[in-house]
C-alpha cells in the first residue's frame, strides 16, 4: 500500500525552520533582484514549491535552473535569483554523457540507506560516500530494515571497513529501534540517498512522523523498489525541527569532477601511500607497496576503477564545456564582423 503525498499545508510558514540563518540572511540581503527570500521544497516542470515566510507558495522558476534545497528569491510569483549553494549532491547523469545532476543543494548531511535485508554491495556504497564527500556535507551510513534481518552485525562490520571515518547508524523503521540514536547523529539539513527499495523514504516518513512520502512495496523476487518516490521533496521532521530531503532510488551513481570525495572515501589508501617505497607508486604490482600490504584488493581495484571513471567523466566535461566558450566567442565574433560590414557598407 502507498501512503499519501505531502501537500503544501505540511510546510511551516517561518523560514527559519527551513534553515534560514546569518548565512542566508546575509546573501539574501545583497542581491539586487526584486522579492523576499524562500527555499525550494520541490521541483516541477518550469515550476517549483518554495517555503517563505508568508506561506508555501508555487512559482514559476523562469530561466533559472534551481533544485530541491536551493534557497531563492521570489517576487510576483518568479524565481528571480537562486543564492550560491553552500553544499550540493551532484552525478553524472546516466548514458554516458558528460552532463551532470544536481540531487539536492545545501545540505549538511547525506544520509546513506543499506537494506540489511539484501546482500552487500561495498563498491556501490563505495560510490555512494565519494558522492556525498564530494558533495561538501557529511556522510552517515544506515543501515534499514533490521527487523528482517539478523545479519545487521556483519553488515556493519563490512560497512565500517569501507567507510574509514564514518558514522554509521542501525534502525527499524517497523520497529522504532535506531530512530532516537539516528536523530541525536542528524546536524542540518538531511539528504537521504541510496538504491531503490533500501527503505529511504520509509525511514524518511518515521522521521518526518506524518507519512507525508509515497512508498510502496519491495519486489519479493529482487529485492527492488517500486520506485515510488518519483521527485526530490523537502519535508521537516518535527522532533527535531531540521528539514529532510528525500530522494528517488539510484540505478546509477556515476561520479565527475569527484577527486576530493574519492581522496576522503578511500583516505585510507592515500595515507598509505606515503609509506610506499615509490613516491609513484600505482598499487598494483611494484614491489615495497604499503597499500597492498594492508587494504583488502576489492578494495584497492574499486579505487583504480572510480578514479579511472572520474577521469573520463570530468575530461568529457571540460572538453564539452570548452567547446561551448569556443561556440559562443564565435558566435560573438561573427555578429561583429557583420556589424562592421554593414557600417561600412552604411
Amino acid at each position: 500500500m502507498s501512503t499519501h503525498s505531502t501537500s503544501p499545508s505540511t510546510h511551516s510558514t517561518s523560514l527559519s525552520t527551513y534553515g534560514f540563518d546569518g548565512h542566508w540572511r546575509e546573501l539574501a540581503a545583497s542581491v539586487t533582484s526584486p522579492g523576499e527570500p524562500g527555499r525550494v521544497t520541490v521541483v516541477d516542470r518550469g515550476s517549483c514549491g518554495v517555503g517563505m515566510e508568508t506561506g508555501f507558495r508555487h512559482v514559476r522558476t523562469s530561466r533559472h535552473n534551481v533544485c530541491t534545497g536551493d534557497w531563492v528569491v521570489v517576487d510576483n510569483e518568479t524565481v528571480t535569483a537562486v543564492l550560491p549553494r553552500r553544499t550540493a549532491i551532484v552525478r553524472a547523469t546516466a548514458g554516458g554523457t558528460s552532463a551532470s545532476q544536481t540531487l539536492a543543494s545545501n545540505v549538511d548531511t547525506v544520509v546513506i540507506t543499506v537494506a540489511a535485508d539484501v546482500g552487500l554491495d561495498l563498491g556501490r556504497v563505495e560510490r555512494y560516500l565519494a558522492l556525498a564527500w564530494d558533495s561538501g556535507a557529511t556522510p552517515l551510513l544506515v543501515v534499514t530494515k533490521c527487523d528482517k534481518s539478523s545479519a545487521a552485525s556483519f553488515l556493519v562490520d563490512g560497512l565500517l571497513s569501507a567507510a574509514p571515518g564514518v558514522s554509521l547508524a542501525t534502525v527499524s523503521s517497523v520497529t522504532g529501534d535506531g530512530i532516537d540514536e539516528l536523530l541525536g547523529l542528524l546536524v542540518g539539513t538531511t539528504a537521504v540517498i541510496g538504491p531503490s527499495g533500501s527503505g529511504k523514504s520509509t525511514l524518511a516518513n518515521t522521521l518526518v512522523g506524518e507519512g507525508a512520502l509515497d512508498t510502496g512495496d519491495v519486489r519479493a523476487a529482487d529485492s527492488k523498489g517500486r520506485h515510488t518516490t518519483v521527485r526530490r521533496e523537502l519535508l521537516r521532521m518535527p522532533v527535531t525541527g531540521q528539514c529532510i530531503i528525500d530522494t528517488p532510488g539510484l540505478r546509477s551513481v556515476g561520479l565527475v569532477a569527484s577527486e576530493a570525495g574519492l581522496h576522503q572515501t578511500f583516505s585510507d589508501i592515500d595515507e598509505l601511500a606515503g609509506l610506499c617505497r615509490f613516491n609513484d607508486c600505482s598499487h598494483r604490482s611494484e614491489p615495497g607497496c604499503a597499500v597492498r600490504d594492508a587494504v583488502d584488493p576489492r578494495r584497492i581495484a574499486n579505487y583504480h576503477r572510480l578514479e579511472r571513471e572520474n577521469h573520463w567523466a570530468t575530461t568529457r566535461r571540460d572538453a564539452r564545456e570548452n567547446q561551448k566558450r569556443l561556440a559562443e566567442a564565435k558566435a560573438i565574433s561573427k555578429a561583429q564582423r557583420r556589424m562592421y560590414k554593414a557600417r561600412n557598407e552604411w
